[in-house]
């Protein structure tokens, strides 16, 4: 079978190939020049090229075509995989780090959700909306956080606009369907002017999933228990993933006064998701801690072995947010930038129509940056930023009392260019309060982080880039305080009150070439951590483990590259891998991704035709940690076609269709809790969005 899907896949190419070299001779349309993307989250206006890191930007037409949670609809960038959690919910995971090393900002500001505590839980932020999604490392990410080695995540959102709309209105409306999970998806962004100076905006997405349909050979097992008898397991074909449907709608209401020198701008957002846990199982709802041993496990099953039917969780986020940005507002500085907001977070996690816990968060932002002139060729901004958010866990899964975390933090950034090398600096302070409302003793505590690059153009086309950071992360409330069951990821979770900062030295290297023709970039890192923190399984009962948070050394290291060829102005040939290491101590560190390596071949036909055509391996990963098993490798084909054109002045639309695991192959993800529940097969989009 795997000659037979790899043989499928070389045919595919084989038929690209030809046209591609047919191609060459002959006369070719004129190449469209497209806008520079610039990366939004960077308070000096910048591109990515002219910093010494790897950094990615995915705009509004690639995402209009991807996943609707983050994780998902960043996968399958270069270094990046997914932890994915069923339909609803998924992080990024990058170079082998996820959840609080992985932060993910709502416009260069801080979501206040709850996906940090566990991978079930949904990132509040909307692709499908955001103007773009960046991916961004180096020094600058301390202008964000400290601690997130790997990078960090902006996602770009339009709910303040920041200039008048051209003839006074400007949108766009965008509908698509998948047939992976009967996935209908609708979405609308209209900005209008109202007047010289103010514009208004209004956006919105509605969204209806099914059960997703895995691969033809997906079996189910269930046990089925008989007093007095061994349990008999059954195995049973299926055809979809149990409680994997999805469904929500979110609406931005957003207006701002535009005036020479910027802007003033409220927006209101409200966000509500429905969606299913295919992994949350109850079935070790008996088990008990007793010392470091587990106790009870299994003594209140049901005949099936599960406690509950399937759970699913009912989320509404309410989220305030005010931005304001001043060109030249005193002596010395070239801008002023400011925003606050504050969010109202709640998700019930239900089963059987009962309320079995319920999760709240209010998340207070404020931040406040000056760019300011040239200093000695220096060009920089520092700023500051509080955030305060106030969490609360009742029911079931309560895993810790109520607590209030605080931190206040102060950051810099600048660069400047000596000769042939582009030289940047960044660092961050920031110092955190937990108060909690037990016996147990608030924590206090202070980071210092700081990151030198350079950038170095030896030879034309050519840079050479070396990046090293010393980072420091504080601990979460949930490492420090945690004392209770965690069902999405079947543990039992005891955190440590005397955890220390966890630091990090890192070291990366790059090197970079952009020709007329031919573009590569390579990239190798290393991460040395001291305090690692980690929860390091203590005991465990069939599938339950105990778990303490705790402290140790970690080494993380990997290589990434791509390289591309343009065999002419129509078509581009790219190959692509990466791969990652992780260690603790002497072993090896939980749901690392295994290596991936693969090519793509993109096209732009004449007369607004554009397809692709892209297949990768991902690797089997048998480095495993001590309570994992071996996650067996795949093969990915994806293809694509589009159809662009206007019509009646400057409306334009645009048709797609995407073929996904074109293969219909078996997709595990090591990276995910849910590591033995198979993602979507193979699956069908077509869409079609509409700009006027």
């Amino acid at each position: 079978m795997a000659f037979h899907k790899n043989l499928i896949t070389l045919s595919i190419f084989a038929m690209v190939t030809p046209t591609v070299f047919a191609q060459q001779d002959q006369q070719q349309p004129p190449v469209q020049t497209l806008e520079t993307i610039h990366v939004q989250a960077h308070p000096l206006v910048q591109t990515a090229a002219d910093f010494a890191v790897a950094d990615h930007v995915i705009d509004q037409k690639a995402l209009a075509e991807r996943a609707t949670t983050i994780g998902d609809a960043l996968a399958g960038e270069l270094g990046v995989y997914s932890n994915q959690y069923g339909s609803g919910s998924s992080r990024p995971v990058i170079r082998g780090q996820d959840g609080p090393r992985v932060k993910v900002l709502q416009h260069a500001s801080e979501t206040a959700d709850v996906s940090s505590l566990s991978p079930d839980h949904a990132v509040t932020v909307d692709p499908i909306l955001a103007k773009q999604v960046e991916v961004i490392r180096g020094p600058s990410t301390l202008l964000y956080a400290a601690g997130t080695v790997g990078g960090l995540v902006n996602v770009t959102d339009q709910k303040i606009p920041t200039q008048m709309p051209e003839n006074d209105l400007d949108g766009t409306v965008g509908v698509r369907y998948n047939s992976g999970s009967d996935e209908k998806l609708a979405s609308a962004g209209v900005t209008a002017g109202i007047g010289e100076n103010f514009a208004l905006r209004v956006e919105g997405t509605k969204r209806k999933a099914n059960d997703y349909i895995a691969h033809q050979g997906y079996f189910t097992e269930h046990e089925h228990h008989h007093e007095g008898e061994e349990p008999e397991l059954h195995r049973e074909k299926a055809r979809r993933v149990d409680n994997t449907f999805a469904e929500g709608e979110t609406i931005n209401i957003g207006g701002s006064w535009i005036h020479d020198r910027g802007f003033v701008g409220v927006s209101y957002s409200n966000r509500q998701d429905q969606y299913g846990l295919p992994g949350h199982s109850h079935e070790y709802e008996s088990c008990a801690v007793n010392g470091n041993a587990l106790i009870g496990c299994g003594e209140d099953q049901d005949e099936e072995g599960h406690h509950h039917g399937g759970p699913w969780v009912d989320l509404k986020s309410e989220r305030y947010a005010l931005r304001t940005e001043l060109a030249e507002p005193f002596a010395g500085f070239q801008k002023l930038r400011a925003h606050a907001s504050y969010t109202d977070y709640k998700h019930n996690e239900i089963e059987e129509n009962e309320v079995l816990t319920t999760f709240k968060s209010q998340g207070y932002d404020a931040r406040l940056e000056l760019v300011h002139n040239p200093i000695a060729d220096w060009e920089g901004v520092f700023g500051t930023q509080y955030n305060r958010q106030k969490l609360n866990i009742s029911g079931e899964e309560s895993l810790m009392a109520p607590n209030t975390t605080e931190k206040w933090s102060v950051f810099g950034l600048e660069h400047k260019q000596f000769a042939d090398v582009h030289v940047e600096l960044g660092a961050r302070i920031d110092q955190q309060k937990i108060d909690i409302d037990s016996a147990q003793k608030d924590f206090s505590d202070t980071a210092f982080s700081g990151s030198a690059a350079a950038n170095w153009a030896f030879a034309p086309n050519y840079k050479l880039s070396l990046v090293g950071s010393h980072q420091q992360r504080l601990p979460q409330a949930q490492e420090l305080y945690a004392n209770g069951k965690h069902f999405a990821t079947n543990t039992f979770e005891r955190g440590n009150p005397n955890l220390d900062v966890e630091k990090s030295n890192n070291l990366e290297l790059g090197l970079h070439y952009e020709g007329d023709q031919l573009d590569y970039h390579v990239h190798v890192y290393h991460n040395w951590y001291d305090n690692y923190i980690y929860a390091a399984t203590t005991a465990r009962e069939d599938n339950f483990r105990l778990v303490d948070y705790t402290q140790d050394k970690a080494k993380f290291y990997g290589a990434e590259a791509q390289v591309g060829y343009a065999i002419n102005d129509t078509y581009k040939v790219s190959v692509f891998g990466d791969y990652v290491r992780g260690k603790i101590d002497s072993d090896n560190a939980p749901r690392v991704p295994a290596g991936r390596l693969g090519t793509k071949v993109e096209s732009d036909f004449a007369d607004g035709w554009s397809g692709m055509a892209e297949y990768y391996h991902v690797f089997n990963q048998d480095k495993i940690a001590d309570y994992e098993t071996v996650t067996q490798g795949y093969n990915m084909v994806n293809v694509g076609l589009s159809y662009a054109n206007t019509f009646a002045d400057k409306n334009a639309y645009r048709v797609y269709l995407k073929a996904n695991n074109l293969l219909d192959d078996q997709v595990y993800s090591h990276t995910s809790f849910l590591s033995n529940i198979p993602q979507v097969g193979r699956n069908f989009t077509v869409g079609l969005e509409y700009n006027f």
